[in-house]
């Protein structure tokens, strides 16, 4: 039987209580729930990717040199192979190639969904009129989310084949269905 969100989301709390962790977690599903009708399979896809995002972080505040090693162990033990494949990939440390659609969007959605996060929360009216001209002015600066791995961001775009203005507007579009949740909606100053 298939993970459930139910079980992905109790793991990832007993692992995880940071709230910047739990939004990026939730951040990143949102996002990856919108690359499998993009990118994968279609709706077929939404439930594998999504909890692939939610959890591709979650050993990160426990174990951060291990990272992600407990939750790809965890997932194998569950019977998510490609899932823990798609984690093991997300860790660029390791040299994994992807191998499917999955590993491949995990790695081009979640720095990537991380940094337009930032973007938001600098700007009065959020990501309501985020351009990927905007985001890419803050990728050149180097101090803005200063944490953020550029080369991880332009590898992940790459191994998509997409434009970069594409990608950064599929993850523009899929934050915004969920602004409100994930406090995307501005300063208001």
């Amino acid at each position: 039987m298939p993970l459930s969100r139910e079980a992905a989301l109790e793991q990832l709390h007993v692992w995880t209580d940071d709230p910047s962790l739990l939004k990026h977690a939730r951040t990143v599903e949102c996002t990856m729930q919108s690359a499998a009708l993009v990118y994968g399979r279609g709706e077929e896809d939404v439930g594998l990717w999504g909890l692939t995002g939610l959890l591709h972080d979650a050993d990160y505040q426990r174990w951060p040199d291990q990272h992600p090693r407990k939750t790809v162990d965890w997932l194998q033990k569950q019977g998510e192979t490609e899932m823990a494949y798609a984690v093991s990939v997300h860790q660029t440390a390791w040299g994994l190639e992807p191998k499917s659609p999955l590993d491949r969007a995990l790695v081009a959605c979640d720095e990537l969904s991380g940094f337009v996060v930032a973007c938001c929360l600098v700007r009065p009216d959020g990501i309501v009129s985020l351009t990927p001209k905007s985001v890419k002015k803050k990728l050149k600066d180097k101090s803005f989310a200063a944490k953020v791995d550029r080369d991880i961001i332009r590898m992940g775009i790459e191994w998509l084949g997409v434009e970069q203005d594409r990608h950064i507007q599929f993850i523009i579009d899929a934050l915004k269905i969920h602004a409100e949740e994930l406090e995307l909606t501005g300063t208001g100053g």
